[in-house]
């Protein structure tokens, strides 16, 4: 599968969620998510301070985009124009000399219980199935994070120990 034919899921849709490739427009929203502690409690390094480091996030996020044709998507209620409830998508990395799609969900704590970090989560593990089926969809999860857990789980990952690893933040 070319590049080409990854450009045409700029956009996922679920029954609940539209799933857009972000845009400078989201700089405020990664700004006011990784401001907020409880969004980033299991991973702290994922903090940000000022504005300028979400510009500096969100090109990290586009150069992934521009790259390889997919990256991580910016979660909005399709039903509605509002603000965005945060971002789902993958990345490659590397994890024991092997490169992977890594899942990645951050939506805003006050939408959290709701089922939308299962449903984006879910839409993207399966995108993923049918366009990059050479790199294995993993999600790195602290052991305490029970709710992360929870949604690797119901987007269809298992658990796999022989993956662990010390992460930024500690054990994933």
């Amino acid at each position: 599968m070319g590049h080409a034919d990854l450009i045409d899921h700029e956009e996922l849709r679920t029954p609940r969620l539209s799933l857009r490739r972000p845009t400078p427009a989201d700089i405020d929203t990664i700004h006011r998510l990784h401001r907020d502690p409880r969004a980033y409690a299991h991973n702290p390094a994922d903090a940000l301070d000022t504005r300028a480091e979400a510009e500096e996030r969100y090109l990290r996020w586009n150069e992934h985009w521009e790259r390889h044709g997919f990256g991580y998507w910016t979660v909005h209620l399709h039903l509605r124009d509002h603000q965005p409830l945060g971002f789902c998508g993958i990345k490659l990395m590397t994890l024991h000399c092997r490169t992977v799609s890594n899942l990645f969900y951050r939506l805003d704590p006050p939408v959290w219980g709701n089922g939308f970090a299962t449903e984006a989560a879910t839409a993207v593990v399966d995108w993923a199935a049918g366009h990059l089926t050479a790199h294995p969809v993993i999600a790195r999860v602290r052991p305490d994070n029970t709710a992360s857990s929870t949604v690797a789980v119901r987007a269809g990952l298992r658990r796999a120990p022989q993956l662990d690893t010390e992460g930024e933040d500690g054990l994933d």
